[in-house]
């Protein structure tokens, strides 16, 4: 990263806004601002975001100046779309799903039924693993 380079507020920010959002971690940062600090530092590489694909590796570099190159296919898959449902009658009200979920986007409360708020699911798939009746079904 250049030098001059300004790592303010509103430089962080501008970075931010070209990531999805998705806060699942794979870039080795636990959500999406911090790989943004990291990124406004020079501190962090411009690949490391499966959920922002090719696309999102490009657009970082145009931003900041760097040369292009794909997304880090060992830090995981690109899925565009990707959404998470929960099969009703399969759930048994745990909510370790809830707690998993960094994007808020699973209701319900201990001992009740689930449910994942389409709109507000990032495809991030953390909940799937924290399911202990593989409840959770990934659905596009």
């Amino acid at each position: 990263m250049s030098e001059d380079l300004p790592t303010s507020v509103a430089w962080v920010e501008r970075i931010d806004r070209l990531l999805p959002q998705t806060q699942c971690g794979q870039c080795g940062y636990p959500s999406c601002r911090p790989y943004a600090e990291a990124l406004a530092r020079g501190e962090a590489d411009i690949d490391h975001c499966p959920p922002g694909g090719d696309e999102g590796a490009a657009a970082l570099a145009r931003l900041l100046g760097r040369p292009t190159k794909p997304f880090d296919r060992s830090r995981g898959h690109h899925a565009p779309d990707l959404k998470v449902t929960i099969v009703e009658a399969e759930c048994i009200g745990c909510t370790k799903c809830i707690t998993a979920c960094p994007v808020d986007a699973i209701i319900g409360g201990a001992k009740l039924m689930h449910v994942v708020i389409a709109p507000l699911c990032t495809g991030c798939e953390l909940c799937i693993p924290a399911c202990p009746v593989d409840c959770i079904k990934i659905v596009s």
